[in-house]
Order: structure tokens, then sequence, then C-alpha cells
């Protein structure tokens, strides 16, 4: 399984603590028409330039911990390469990393950091992205409950997270604080016409001594009308 990195660029605007959303193609490439973070796989470059080996990517065993010097550098080189903005590998913190789930047509271990924006223009890549937008958590997820901004599972729950922090600061100091959670995403059956993904702590993760009884950790999805559960 391969590597990935995505960092949640922030900025403090007139209503609170704003994210940088990227817009996808509609049409073509990995999540088409989502409005994402930015990010992309790490590079085999990118294990050099932290000094650490390439590890055996088809290898589901490896700790998540091994990649992540390879994934921060990944994270300043695919923010430039997408925004134009340029961020030094230590501004960026920790936040989560993202196991899809088995059924994924395409699997990238992702780790999740936050940074402070830098100054600059933004200056998208025009064969990867199509607009972009400094949005609040609550109207990015009002935007996707009305059918007007297409989310992704790990993108929906971060900015979900990321609505209790006031300031850039705030949410800064948090994560720099935590642990970072593992998201290791499970899919149950039997709740059509809604998909339910679980994640540890739930009472229905499907993984030996992980579910709680009576305990909520999942993402209910039908059509846009998404719920964040978690107890």
């Amino acid at each position: 399984m391969g590597t990935a990195a995505t960092v949640v660029l922030l900025r403090d605007g007139a209503q609170g603590i704003e994210v940088l959303l990227l817009e996808r193609p509609r049409h073509t490439g990995t999540f088409a028409g989502a409005w994402v973070f930015p990010g992309g796989r790490v590079d085999p470059e990118d294990y050099d330039a932290a000094g650490t080996v390439p590890p055996n990517l088809l290898s589901e065993s490896r700790r998540p911990e091994e990649d992540l010097p390879a994934a921060r550098i990944a994270g300043v080189r695919e923010t430039v390469e997408e925004t134009s903005l340029v961020l030094a590998p230590d501004a960026l913190v920790d936040l989560s990393c993202w196991v899809p789930p088995l059924q994924a047509p395409k699997r990238l271990r992702t780790w999740f950091f936050l940074a402070a924006a830098p100054a600059g223009e933004i200056r998208l890549n025009p064969g990867e992205l199509i607009d972009y937008e400094w949005l609040t958590p609550a109207e990015a997820l009002r935007l996707h409950r009305d059918g007007k901004m297409l989310l992704i599972a790990p993108t929906f729950v971060t900015l979900t997270l990321l609505q209790q922090f006031q300031n850039t600061a705030a949410a800064l100091a948090y994560a720099a604080s935590a642990q970072p959670e593992t998201f290791s995403s499970r899919l149950l059956d039997g709740y059509e016409p809604d998909a339910v993904i679980t994640w540890h702590g739930d009472e229905e993760y499907p993984a030996e001594g992980a579910g709680q009884s009576g305990g909520r950790h999942r993402l209910v999805m039908r059509g846009s009308d998404w719920r964040y559960e978690r107890s």
C-alpha cells in the first residue's frame, strides 16, 4: 500500500478559522469533482530527501510512523505544485493518518497535516485543479449538505473536527499536543440505502477487540446527507 500526504492550510478570517479547498476536474483523475486539501502521493525522492529508506510499498504491516518524514516532505512539495504556496517541512503539524477500506480501488495510506497558510498568491496547477475557495469548516460542510460541493470522507471528518477551533493558533496547538489518530476505515454491509464507514471505537467495527458496546465512531452517508457520529 502506497503513502500520500495531505496539508490542511489554515488562516483566520472574519467569521473564524478558514481552510483552503481545491476543486478537482469533474470528469477525470482521482476524486473527480471533489473539493480536497492540497496533497498527493509520496514519491521515492521524498524518502531520499527525508533521509529515510523507501519501504516495501506492498507491505500492509509496516508502521505508519515509518512514512512520516517522507510524507512531510511530500506535503510541502505537493502544496507548492498545486498552489504555489511555499511551506517549510517543520511547519506541518501531524493531525491524523487515514487508511482506506479494503474495497477501495486505489489504496494510499494518507497522513494529514495542519499548517498556517503562508503569504503568497495562489496559482493552481491547471492540469490538476480548476478552482479554489477559502471557507470556514461550517460553510464547507453546508455546501456539501446542499449538494453544491462534493467532499470525500476524510475531508468531511477533518472539517467536522476543525469546527471546534476559534482560530488557527488553537487548532495548531491542539494537533501539536495530541497523538495523531489513525483512521483505519471499514465499510459495513446491511445499511442500504445508506453507506456506513466505521472506525476504531464503533461497536460494529470489524476488528477483534476494537468495538465497544454501544460505541459510535462512524460516518453515515445517504446522498449528500452525511452524519459523523462519535461517542
